[in-house]
């Protein structure tokens, strides 16, 4: 072994697949980020598939290309790359813009790759960026649509690729441990400041006077800046929905509302309205297997973020235990939580902190003859104000609140369920567990104990004689017909008349 004098061996440098040295500007690290990616996506089938299959493209082998030359009105262009997937007689090809750093996809370019795209017979044209879309499905550039008659345009955020990588290697999986290797190189170059795929950093130049004039009570509609924030504001909210979906191995979304997914532009008027009006921006989070989407509002006018999830109350039970079923599922939950109990039939609620409430579980209980209807945690906490990220920033002051309060609150919740019917106990049965008394009355067991002579009836019994009467006078034994009415005088009198003639 060969060694070297006056160094230690923790200090060496490791080698790396995909190396970030020699990163010298924004056009080298897009190309080293497009041929690292596109490279991985071929050698490891799964993280390729990943990426292309929400996309439209076949489950097949994957093939990818750098820099091809095209020709854009007489002159020559030269997308990222290419991504092509075949399967039988199927193929799947879609051209690649990829953009590091802050540099921004631009109209002209995209609407270029189209009609490239179109004229070649390609599928769709790929865009990967730092930039966010505020939801699944719309793209952050606005294009000319008669543009995507034939070819798709689809985007992907860096934040969006690093989140199916680590899904894919820690959450989900790869077969083989070489693949699973080079798909780690992947995650490490990317999770590098070098690489120019950043996660979402700024809330915009414009965040500042928007900020100052909600507080101020001068913002209005018209105000410039304003359709900027609300658009930062989706993008932070997807971006959190991915970096929390990136550790949880989850899928998780920006809940939203059937009339917001169909009319994105409802949404945008919404948030608007809203924060000109109170001040506020609000959203939701919509995660796999929790008890109940978890809530946000950003209060700028007050300079506070609220996080809460709201939690159906057991349906059986006295007030006191329903309250006390939540509080033992938020043992480990901060003291400072506030706790708001609805009850059926009425519009307002009791609230009370957590830490009053572990110590009194009446404090909730307004009236004991309502039942609780559902119960809100809620966690506040002070916003940033920097556009930024770092310490005193708005992004990280959100960031944080989601994390914390999905961690000490949501994760440990579960939903009420009613027990499975039990059997009284001691062997009893249900009418007697409920009180109600089956023992025959004493004299009943008297009489059955009293014995009779030989030939002698009971003093309630019928003789036999007068059943046989009985019978013959209303048409035998066997008859089913219903008994004949009594004789009239008048059919008497008739009766006797015919015997005597």
């Amino acid at each position: 072994m060969v060694k070297v004098s006056g160094m230690a061996e923790e200090h060496w440098q490791q080698a790396r697949l995909i190396p970030t040295s020699g990163i010298s500007g924004q056009e080298e690290a897009e190309r080293r980020a497009t041929s690292a990616l596109l490279a991985v996506m071929r050698s490891v089938r799964e993280f390729g598939l990943a990426i292309i299959k929400p996309l439209g493209a076949p489950t097949g082998q994957i093939t990818t290309f750098i820099e091809v030359p095209f020709e854009i009105d007489g002159r020559s262009a030269y997308p990222d790359g290419i991504i092509e997937s075949r399967r039988g007689n199927r193929t799947w090809t879609a051209l690649v813009e990829v953009k590091t750093g802050s540099a921004v996809l631009e109209r002209p370019q995209l609407e270029g790759y189209l009609d490239v795209a179109r004229d070649n017979g390609f599928d769709a044209v790929l865009t990967i960026s730092n930039q966010i879309a505020p939801a699944p499905g719309i793209h952050p550039v606005e294009v000319d649509k008669r543009k995507l008659r034939r070819t798709a345009l689809h985007h992907l955020s860096w934040a969006e690729v690093l989140t199916i990588a680590v899904q894919q290697r820690v959450h989900r999986g790869v077969s083989d441990p070489d693949q699973a290797w080079i798909l780690e190189e992947l995650i490490r170059y990317l999770e590098h400041p070098k690489s120019g795929a950043l996660d979402f950093s700024d809330m915009g130049p414009t965040w500042v006077p928007v900020r100052e004039a909600v507080a101020n009570g001068t913002l209005r509609a018209n105000s410039p800046g304003l359709a900027e924030v609300v658009s930062r504001w989706d993008q932070l909210l997807r971006f959190a929905a991915l970096r929390l979906g990136r550790e949880l191995g989850a899928g998780v979304q920006v809940h939203l509302s059937r009339k917001e997914s169909a009319d994105p532009a409802s949404r945008l008027a919404a948030q608007t309205q809203s924060l000109v009006r109170h001040g506020r921006l609000t959203g939701a989070l919509l995660i796999p297997d929790a008890i109940a989407p978890v809530d946000l509002v950003a209060d700028l006018r007050a300079g506070r973020v609220t996080v809460s999830v709201d939690v159906g109350a057991p349906r059986e039970g006295r007030a006191s235990t329903r309250v006390n079923w939540l509080i033992r599922q938020l043992r480990d939950a901060p003291d400072d939580l506030r706790i708001d109990a609805f009850t059926f039939g009425s519009r307002t609620s009791t609230s009370e902190l957590l830490k009053t409430v572990r110590e009194r579980p009446q404090t909730l209980v307004e009236d004991a003859r309502r039942d609780f209807r559902m119960f809100r945690i809620a966690a506040t906490t002070a916003a940033g104000t920097k556009r930024g990220t770092g310490r005193g920033s708005f992004i990280e002051s959100v960031l944080a609140a989601i994390d914390d309060f999905y961690e000490t609150v949501v994760q440990q919740l579960r939903p009420w369920t009613p027990r499975a019917p039990r059997l009284p106990a001691g062997g009893r049965t249900a009418a007697e567990e409920a009180g109600i008394d089956l023992e025959p009355p004493p004299r009943d067991l008297l009489e059955d104990a009293e014995p009779h002579s030989p030939g002698e009836l009971p003093h309630d019994a019928t003789p036999p004689g007068a059943v046989t009467a009985i019978a013959h006078r209303w048409g035998g034994p066997d008859t089913e017909r219903a008994p004949r009415a009594l004789p009239t005088d008048e059919s008497a009198s008739a009766g006797e008349s015919s015997g005597a003639r």
